[in-house]
């Protein structure tokens, strides 16, 4: 059994939430990180990690292990491209992007984003990327830029041949792609963690918020807040976009990329309404492809994602519902949405409308009925698998929480 005081030292220290990590996988961590150090017990190991710090981050970036893999979750790699392309090159001449990877654990991540900064044709010597993660053991394997084929997942590896050469049975990186990339240790909960204020263009914080509780969850995201510039982007993971409403940050609305940008203050002069039409952004080339291959696959995205064609009567209607509930106007949200499902029938997508707004309203059990009628329609919707889970582990439902998860990484893997 895994010892309490170990589980309470992870809780005091980083805010990390067994509950939500699962016993299992905690205890399996002590059992390696033990082995590693020569200790006879767990009892020993209790002494010697309540002692050495330098153990305590070990154990710490052992039991948060996020599943990695290059070019996870693509639609994000395709809109940081455009973003720096579109949005920030012609505002910046002369300025150097700067990008953040946290945590970056073995580097598939913040080398993704090297490749498909350098795959755009954006210049080498205008962007930078700090990739930073508690554990000193992974970040000398991110260091060799050595991997293995569980890191090349999917069927477009064409990245691969363009930027990694075969060495001794692994895969090599290219000299090119890691120059971008800088590493160095740090926790998020420390006072002197990354000083200083918007430092960062575009932060990458993916899948590490599920893993705290709520206070860490909270104190976690005001750091990045700390950390970006005002007109930054953040990409979180799919099960954490409903953490950032509570924290002034709103969707950027691009499909399956998860991305955030913080809160503006509504201009003095009130604009006329919208008449029953949501202008969608002018998209750019790569922008294009990806709405492509969302038609392709008849899913509408709602709440941080944008409406995509085929641009149907309801498709309009609900896109602007989720306006509304980004906005925080859930009782029109909601009216919305209800309305669209009365004339147009339900969908997948408004009813996982429907439970993100009674979520974010503080009605759990009925958000719970709502996720289960999204994945009764579309047993795939990566959106309604992330926020039930999450419910289901607030409200104790462990097993239930799990298997929701593991479906997640499932279709995640299998691109659906």
């Amino acid at each position: 059994m895994i010892h309490a005081e170990i589980v309470n030292l992870l809780n005091r220290t980083t805010g990390l939430d067994a509950t939500a990590i699962g016993s299992s996988t905690i205890e399996r961590a002590v059992q390696d990180r033990r082995s590693a150090c020569k200790l006879k017990d767990t009892q020993a190991y209790l002494e010697y990690v309540r002692a050495s710090e330098t153990e305590l981050l070990e154990l710490i970036g052992a039991v948060v292990v996020p599943e990695t893999w290059f070019f996870r979750h693509h639609e994000a790699f395709v809109e940081l491209s455009r973003l720096a392309w579109e949005e920030w090159l012609p505002a910046h001449p002369s300025s150097t992007l700067r990008l953040l990877s946290l945590p970056s654990s073995t580097g598939e991540e913040p080398y993704s984003m090297a490749m498909a900064l350098l795959d755009a044709g954006f210049p080498a010597g205008r962007f930078q990327i700090d990739a930073v993660d508690i554990s000193a053991r992974v970040l000398a394997l991110a260091s060799r830029a050595e991997y293995g084929k569980n890191s090349f997942r999917g069927n477009d590896l064409a990245f691969r041949d363009r930027h990694f050469s075969m060495t001794g049975g692994r895969w090599r990186l290219s000299e090119a792609a890691c120059t971008q990339v800088r590493f160095q240790q740090g926790n998020v909960f420390s006072d002197a963690f990354l000083p200083g204020h918007e430092i960062y263009d575009v932060i990458f914080c993916r899948n590490m918020l599920i893993y705290f509780d709520r206070p860490a969850q909270d104190r976690t995201v005001e750091v990045l807040r700390r950390l970006l510039k005002p007109k930054g982007r953040l990409f979180v993971g799919p099960s954490e976009t409903s953490l950032l409403l509570g924290h002034s940050f709103v969707s950027a609305k691009v499909p399956r990329a998860f991305a955030f940008h913080q809160m503006v203050s509504a201009p003095t002069k009130i604009a006329p309404k919208p008449r029953n039409r949501v202008k969608a952004p002018h998209p750019g080339p790569v922008q294009s492809r990806l709405r492509k291959t969302e038609t392709q696959s008849h899913r509408l995205v709602l709440h941080n994602r944008a409406p995509v064609e085929p641009k149907t009567e309801s498709a309009i209607g609900i896109g602007a519902a989720a306006l509304l509930a980004d906005q925080g106007r859930l009782a029109e949200a909601e009216k919305s949405c209800l309305q669209q499902i009365r004339e147009h029938g339900a969908s997948a997508q408004a009813l996982y409308l429907m439970g993100l707004i009674r979520d974010a309203g503080g009605n759990q059990e009925e958000a719970v009925q709502y996720y289960r009628k999204a994945l009764y329609l579309d047993q795939d919707h990566q959106d309604a698998l992330g926020h039930l889970a999450l419910l289901l582990r607030k409200q104790g439902d462990m097993t239930g929480a799990r298997l929701l998860r593991d479906r997640l990484k499932r279709a995640e893997r299998e691109g659906r």
